[in-house]
């Protein structure tokens, strides 16, 4: 069941990817040919409106094939008046990056139908309490419910962790008790910790945990708009963060995760719910946005890069450096992917 459903998951947003691309090379007056997802072998195909639409074998990405613009063989160009090739650099850039944005279109939609469902939070009652930090020392307990912090009130785990990271001196903490309220000065000190990329930071804490208890989050419709821009923006930064980080070094290689890792998280969303499964479909559309952004031949961002460099310099970028770039690109890819699928294995078996 969870192969399947990330089989869809995965589909889905290849395919939003390419109507991007499709819905823009149309408007742009160039001949789509092929409209795939997946490659390899054709499984099965059907013809509408003026191209052939293909599931392939190999579900793992897409394409859009249009006249004059062919991957495997830079040099094959068509000059037509409905060619790929005629049109201006700013014409083929809006196209190459439709297809991103379709990606990033479509994670916001799906943040904003999370919002309207009302999106589960983290709410603040303790879990674990580290034995001898501030929290244990200033006589917090598991299952107590922070209320407010120095006279801010609190709903969520989050703004009490903003607030503790941020704090200067003791804070004042108003808790919740088996019905009871109590007021509890805490001092937060600053501790030795991991951040979601594995690194060693160090940052302001007390020592306590989250329960995981959650309650629902009632938004307006303002509310909810700036919920899914705001969640688009964050994790569309969290992935350019991740991926500096891999390219500086600062994660390690053996980090990078592959289709299985897709797979176990898309079967741990599964069992979290539809509404986990709409949030990691989220996070994976805002992946597949940036990630073809990045300026690598044969992505969308090494093509955006061309055209680039014509509009600057007012010609085409020469011929065989164009081949070779995109051949250096392939292998990039096809490198990045198998490093992904080897560390995969290597967890399975670890």
């Amino acid at each position: 069941m969870s192969f399947l459903v990330s089989l869809l998951v995965l589909s889905a947003l290849i395919f939003f990817h390419e109507l991007g691309h499709y819905l823009a090379a149309r408007r742009m007056g160039v001949k789509v040919e092929v409209f795939s997802i997946g490659f390899g072998a054709k499984v099965a195909s059907f013809h509408k409106w003026g191209n052939e639409w293909r599931l392939a074998l190999i579900p793992l990405g897409g394409y859009v094939k249009m006249k004059g613009q062919d991957d495997s063989d830079p040099t094959k160009k068509s000059y037509d008046a409905d060619s790929y090739n005629v049109k201006t650099p700013l014409q083929k850039m809006f196209i190459l990056f439709a297809g991103p944005l379709a990606n990033f279109v479509l994670a916001f939609v799906l943040y904003f139908v999370i919002a309207l469902g009302g999106p589960n939070i983290l709410s603040p009652v303790i879990g674990q309490i580290v034995k001898d930090s501030p929290a244990f020392t200033a006589g917090l307990e598991t299952n107590d419910t922070i209320r407010s912090i120095n006279g801010t009130a609190i709903t969520k785990w989050e703004e009490m962790a903003n607030i503790i990271e941020h704090a200067d001196g003791v804070l004042n903490f108003e808790v919740e008790r088996a019905g009871y309220i109590h007021f509890i000065a805490v001092a937060p000190k600053i501790t030795q910790t991991t951040n979601m990329f594995n690194e060693v930071i160090e940052k302001k804490m007390i020592g306590i945990g989250s329960a995981g208890v959650t309650h629902k989050l009632s938004l307006g419709l303002e509310e909810t708009l700036s919920y899914a821009t705001n969640q688009t923006v964050h994790a569309s930064t969290l992935i350019f963060t991740g991926l500096k980080k891999l390219l500086f070094g600062e994660v390690p290689a053996n980090e990078l995760g592959g289709v299985i890792s897709i797979v176990k998280l898309t079967s741990d969303a599964t069992d979290a719910g539809w509404m986990s499964v709409l949030f990691f479909a989220a996070l994976i559309s805002v992946n597949l946005g940036v990630l073809n952004l990045l300026p690598i031949p044969a992505l969308d961002g090494g093509h955006i890069m061309f055209n680039l460099y014509e509009l600057l310099f007012r010609r085409e970028v020469n011929e065989e450096i164009m081949v070779k770039l995109t051949i250096a690109g392939w292998v990039i890819l096809i490198g990045l992917m198998g490093l992904g699928l080897y560390n995969d294995i290597n967890r399975l078996i670890g």
